[in-house]
């Protein structure tokens, strides 16, 4: 008599390296992003250089949604080890001073549905392992002008809409960002962005983050790991976010009920994300 032999549940699929663990046939499991940077990854006619990383399932979205926004407990587990996969890839280590890894994280499901959830880049940046990006780059405008941005993608994305928090007087965070942001330009006479100086970016960091705790009542997220699994959080939680809901009820008449089919369909990509200075 033989036993049966229970098998764990896969829940994330790295890519890159000239490998994958999943390929485009995937789509229900990995989503059409997922499926297809694997695909790029690692088909032996292709092997194309995509930033390594690594995508967590559709499985997971139906899991947090049907057990009262609870992890399967083994998904830490397997998020550290293909994130250690992408940090050997890389030669860098996520949270590092001198040579950090930055990352960016993207929602994704078996059908398209654009506009979402708008990605998050340069998951990884704060006050200490900007120094390493500036000493990669030797650029230190480039680096707190990439720290702005993350700042007021996080707590648009993140702290404000994923978390459900209401917009006051018709103004979300990032419109609140945004005229801090012109002041600045409008008092230097600046035609662009492009035209703020390091200091001037330096001063912008920390009044975002000042509004920002203002604004949200809680402060933006100095450690990596929290950052991470706040743009985790953000993507599942977008499932049910208005851009979602409105887009769902829209497409299923069109769909004639496939809808249900989709029925919590939702992965996420987190990959590496690689500086360009142009």
């Amino acid at each position: 008599m033989t036993k049966d032999v229970a098998i764990a549940t896969k829940y994330v699929y790295s890519f890159g390296g000239g490998t994958a663990d999943g390929n485009e046939a995937m789509k229900s499991l990995l989503g059409g992003k997922g499926a297809n940077l694997a695909e790029m990854a690692g088909h032996p006619d292709l092997m194309l250089p995509v930033p390594p990383g690594f995508t967590v399932t559709t499985e997971v979205c139906t899991h947090y949604y049907t057990n009262d926004h609870v992890y399967p407990k083994t998904l830490e587990k397997e998020v550290r080890a293909a994130l250690t996969k992408v940090e050997k890839l890389m030669g860098k280590k996520f949270g590092d001073t001198t040579n950090p890894l930055l990352l960016s994280v993207r929602s994704g499901a078996r059908r398209s549905m654009p506009g979402m959830m708008d990605t998050v880049l340069n998951i990884g940046l704060n006050d200490e392992t900007i120094k390493g990006l500036i000493q990669q780059t030797e650029n230190e405008r480039f680096a707190y002008d990439s720290y702005r941005r993350l700042i007021m993608m996080y707590a648009d994305v993140v702290m404000e809409k994923a978390a459900g928090i209401e917009i006051k007087n018709g103004k979300g965070i990032r419109k609140v960002l945004d005229e801090k942001l012109e002041a600045v330009k409008h008092k230097h006479g600046y035609a662009s962005d492009t035209d703020l100086t390091v200091d001037d970016l330096k001063k912008l960091v920390v009044v975002f983050k000042q509004t920002v705790e203002k604004t949200l009542g809680k402060p933006f997220p100095e450690d990596p790991m929290e950052q991470l699994w706040g743009g985790i959080s953000a993507v599942f939680a977008s499932w049910n976010g208005k851009r979602a809901v409105e887009y769902r009820r829209i497409e299923k008449f069109r769909m004639n009920g496939a809808l249900r089919s989709m029925y919590r369909q939702w992965s996420l990509v987190i990959w590496a994300k690689i500086a360009l200075l142009v």
